[in-house]
């Protein structure tokens, strides 16, 4: 039977590996799960290789092989983009909530009369969080946790600068310019 069976190319599981690697890139693995993705590809090319070789008998072992590692792939993928939304999501939340607090502190010293030059970096950085929270938001609805991850760099830091100067505004305005 064996020699029956490795006397053609193993098409079926070919086939199989082929969907099964597809299915895992449609589940996000070349994302989420790069280097199980890439093992799988790779057990696929060989198996193509080891057909144009005729060694059917290796072609085989690479198919299944290329199934298994496709099939580990997308479920790594799965696992991976829970996760991804998951720090997304936690990230909008933290910085929505440190967004309110520079709104907050900047409607403050606005009402303490602070010259509007002395706040107008920390209006800007408001103004690019929000910006940059919608971009994220809609990465996230369109299932791009990366890419929400990847706008949202840096945000924690810009804003926490622009409290620590709307503060020290407070303290310390400066003198409006005197007109002559």
């Amino acid at each position: 039977m064996c020699i029956a069976g490795c006397s053609e190319p193993p098409q079926k599981e070919l086939d199989q590996a082929q969907g099964a690697v597809d299915t895992a890139r449609a589940a996000g693995a070349d994302q989420y799960a790069p280097d199980d993705y890439t093992a799988a590809t790779t057990s696929l090319q060989k198996a193509h290789e080891a057909v144009d070789q005729r060694d059917y008998r290796q072609a085989l072992s690479y198919a299944l092989d290329a199934r298994e590692r496709a099939k580990a792939a997308a479920s790594a993928a799965a696992d991976g983009q829970a996760k991804a939304r998951s720090d997304a999501e936690a990230r909008i939340t933290a910085l929505l909530a440190r967004t309110q607090q520079l709104d907050t502190r900047l409607a403050a010293a606005e009402s303490a009369r602070v010259p509007a030059r002395d706040l107008h970096d920390a209006r800007a950085t408001l103004d690019d969080t929000r910006a940059r929270l919608q971009k994220a938001g809609t990465a996230v609805t369109a299932k791009n946790y990366k890419e929400a991850i990847n706008q949202l760099d840096g945000v924690r830091e810009n804003l926490d600068k622009a409290i620590v100067a709307v503060d020290a505004a407070m303290q310390h305005p400066s003198k409006p310019k005197r007109r002559r």
